[in-house]
């Protein structure tokens, strides 16, 4: 099934250095951009993360050290994959949880500007596991009936992602589903917008999942001692709680989105301080006055007159002085 789109999808997929968005590194992404006339555009380059891949995570994806020890650091090529993405909505296998993120991160780190403000998120593995809870082989093998070679290349992967989410297409075509509340749709339509509410379902804040949209629409922890509550409302209760996590190991996506709320949430008090009404004591006071009221023991306000400015010490007023208390 050809998609529908209004604007271009890019499928990318990434190998790194781990699976810690806060401190590991890219070494390949691959982008295939899917445009409204399904002509499709592919993007593909290895970079040097600039640290020492883990023999694990070479021996999962097949990049080493020597591969890339040559090749330019993120934020030398981060700038041409930016572009290549322009204004595409974003798709991917497990891509709101692990890509995403992890792509933001490696822009931040470089000082690229990449918004992700407008942009639908289709994730193919949350249609997935969803509607039959497998892994991108078993996906590839059920819905395209073939076997996946080249599994956990960064370009393999992602034309098998392609594949697959136009094979979901075609077969939950008109399927119902019911969500954990009881409620039926036929959410598995040829609409990016709608794939995208259908894949979101977690309606993440930072993609990271530490700050998630509650029942209300409103930012909330997600993790933690403050698990579930809104975000302004730690801010009143415990505002070095902002501080914690700007300085703890958090995603740095994570952190801008939490400094943007708190900047909004700081401006607001300060609005709200500022057009509040004054107290009544606050209000046409008169500091020239020569007697202001002053509280009591008894109650009863009591008046002290203003100080008056203190006479100088004369000659003649000291010989006084001596004169009425000095010895006869």
């Amino acid at each position: 099934m050809k998609l529908k789109l209004n604007r271009p999808l890019a499928f990318f997929d990434l190998e790194t250095t781990g699976v810690n968005i806060a401190t590991d590194k890219i070494v390949e992404i691959a982008i295939l951009k899917v445009m409204p006339d399904g002509d499709e555009q592919v993007l593909t380059m290895r970079v040097n993360p600039a640290r020492p891949i883990p023999a694990e995570s070479s021996m999962f994806h097949g990049i080493y050290d020597e591969d890339v020890k040559d090749l330019p650091t993120f934020d030398l090529v981060g700038q041409q994959i930016a572009d290549f993405i322009g204004d595409a909505d974003l798709a991917g296998y497990n891509s709101n949880k692990f890509d995403v993120p992890m792509l933001m991160e490696e822009f931040l780190r470089a000082n690229i500007a990449f918004s992700l403000d407008g942009r639908s998120f289709v994730d193919v593995q949350n249609i997935f596991h969803q509607m039959e809870q497998r892994t991108l082989k078993a996906a590839y093998k059920f819905y395209c009936q073939e076997d996946l070679t080249n599994a956990h290349t960064a370009e393999a992967d992602v034309r098998a992602t392609y594949d697959v989410l136009k094979a979901q297409l075609d077969k939950y075509e008109g399927v119902s589903f019911e969500d954990k509340t009881g409620a039926v749709s036929t959410p598995v339509v040829n609409d990016v917008e709608a794939l995208h509410q259908f894949t979101n379902l977690t309606k993440p804040v930072d993609f990271a999942g530490r700050l998630v949209y509650d029942q209300d629409g409103d930012p909330a922890i997600n993790f933690g001692k403050h698990k579930g509550k809104k975000v302004l409302d730690v801010f009143d209760v415990e505002p070095s709680y902002y501080a914690w996590m700007q300085n703890g190991d958090f995603p740095l996506y994570t952190k801008k989105v939490l400094q943007d709320l708190w900047n909004a949430h700081r401006q607001a008090k300060k609005e709200q301080k500022a057009t509040a009404p004054k107290p009544a004591s606050d209000r046409g006071s008169d500091s020239s006055s020569e007697e202001r009221p002053r509280p009591s023991q008894g109650g009863k306000p009591q008046t002290f007159k203003k100080k008056e400015k203190a006479t100088p010490v004369t000659n003649d007023m000291l010989k006084a002085l001596q004169g009425k208390f000095g010895k006869e």
